[in-house]
């Protein structure tokens, strides 16, 4: 491929002008990590939060890059070099030319919690329906071809873009993928043909990122604002605070807005829920669609998998799927893995796992299972080392307020001392044990469970690793839990 066919003008600008020597260049591969540049590669110099791409130029080039794209050219360079306003966004579009196979229908779901499910949920109902579907996120590429298990919610957009040309040659034909405030941000999904976008919800989570929530949130928003066309579907929770800024992004870009929730617009595409009712673990809606009612026997537990589940009914409802069909399907949705997923039992009591993280997702994961909490609703967790650390204090608050029994543990102290994070949320766990150890942690939670009582292990999820300093290390909450029961003959 030749390199003017990687390098759209709208990125170079509209007054550059490259000489047709260089524009002519052959190129084999792109890159933009040094150590996996191969000859014939174009390689990408992005500048990063701790180091800048350019000082790996001389590497790239002796690895045999035959151009580099950055926002600065070095001195002495010894190849072309294109220099361009956005270097993460040119990557983006040159993956996207150079991998061009895509599925035929792409919906992306944003927002702080839930895309996980929403994607998966997605998925499941467009299978139902008889497409060939696929999703992308936090827990790796599902399909019915193959399942490839990964560990960011966004790849790099080389990843990424690969991985939709290859699904797409194996016939996947629909895909719901994660859309990250850090991928959206870094223009990660620049290039991909989204047919629909969705939109859970706002908490805090990424401070460590992003300097302020505003910041935060209008991250989440370029997903409306300039990835889905106009005239394409924008699928937004309408129950929250920042709903309306959602909404207002979604209609000032021409996007067909598919409100959903109690307060989503029953009598028009939306979808509201005009009621529901736990029926053990699972629970009775009542919806409202274009003015027609309907009850769904929804078999998931909580009432943010509610939010979720209609997300992702307006996400194939808005990329052309029957309505009457798609409610049918969502009788028949299974819960993502590490989603509040009900794991075992020990004495009656059910253990469920969920990757809960962040404050407001420990307490919808508490209040999901407090129903089910006749005498004790006992949590296991912790909080991630190098990233949010306001976060701590505030999860211990919650967890003192939704449980009645709290243990917290190590969830992937990175490189802080495991201690430290621990102190953080027993100053505001009221009556907190600590068990650094994880597996001891699970282990003596489970064996004091009586009929009656509830445990929730939260933090970890889908994870099958825990990172301690610069290793990670096997683990797995669901092998914690399958030991610990076999240990006690349950």
């Amino acid at each position: 491929m030749k390199l003017r066919d990687l390098l759209v003008q709208d990125v170079l600008g509209n007054d550059a002008a490259l000489e047709p020597a260089i524009t002519a260049l052959e190129v084999t591969g792109i890159a933009l990590d040094s150590r996996v540049v191969k000859p014939g590669d174009l390689f990408f110099a992005l500048a990063g939060s701790k180091t800048d791409g350019a000082r790996f130029i001389d590497a790239a080039i002796a690895a045999g890059a035959v151009a580099v794209v950055g926002d600065h050219a070095p001195d002495g360079c010894k190849v072309p070099f294109v220099a361009v306003d956005n270097p993460r966004r040119a990557l983006a579009l040159a993956a996207a030319r150079f991998f061009p196979g895509q599925p035929a229908t792409i919906a992306a779901v944003t927002g702080t919690s839930g895309k996980t499910s929403v994607a998966a949920f997605t998925r499941q109902i467009w299978e139902r329906l008889g497409h060939a579907s696929a999703s992308i996120g936090t827990i790796g590429l599902v399909s019915s071809k193959r399942t490839v298990y990964g560990s960011l919610t966004t790849p790099d957009p080389i990843a990424l873009h690969r991985q939709l040309d290859e699904i797409a040659r194996e016939g996947v034909t629909h895909l719901a993928f994660e859309a990250s405030s850090h991928g959206l941000d870094q223009y990660r999904l620049d290039g991909v043909r989204v047919a629909a976008g969705g939109f859970t919800n706002l908490t805090r989570d990424h401070m460590d990122y992003h300097p302020t929530v505003a910041h935060y949130l209008a991250a989440k928003l370029r997903l409306f604002r300039e990835l889905v066309p106009p005239g394409g579907a924008a699928v937004i929770s309408a129950d929250h605070e920042c709903s309306t800024e959602a909404i207002e992004a979604a209609t000032s870009r021409g996007l067909r807005v598919i409100a959903v929730g109690s307060k989503g617009d029953g009598a028009g595409e939306g979808i509201r829920l005009s009621g529901a009712a736990v029926d053990g673990f699972s629970q009775v809606l009542e919806l409202e669609h274009c003015g027609r009612r309907t009850t769904v026997r929804l078999p998931l537990v909580g009432e943010f998998q509610i939010e979720n589940a209609l997300v992702a009914a307006g996400l194939a409802i808005g990329t052309g799927s029957d309505a009457t069909d798609v409610f049918a399907s969502l009788e028949h949705l299974e819960g993502a893995k590490g989603r509040l997923e009900r794991v075992g039992e020990r004495n009656g009591a059910p253990v469920f796992v969920d990757y809960a993280h962040k404050p407001d997702a420990l307490a919808k994961a508490l209040q999901a299972l407090r129903p089910y909490a006749k005498r004790r609703l006992i949590v296991v967790f912790g909080a991630g080392g190098d990233r949010d650390a306001g976060k701590r204090p505030i999860m211990g608050e919650i967890a003192a307020e939704n449980a009645d029994g709290i243990i917290i543990t190590d969830d992937n102290p990175r490189s802080e001392k495991p201690e430290s994070i621990r102190a953080a949320i027993l100053a505001t766990a009221r009556g907190a044990r600590e068990i650094g150890d994880r597996a001891a942690a699970i282990r003596a939670a489970i064996e004091e469970l009586e009929e009656g009582d509830a445990l929730l292990i939260a933090g970890k999820g889908h994870e099958t690793g825990q990172i301690v300093g610069g290793e990670v290390l096997p683990f797995s909450d669901h092998e914690a839990v399958a030991a610990a029961l076999a240990a006690r003959g349950a």
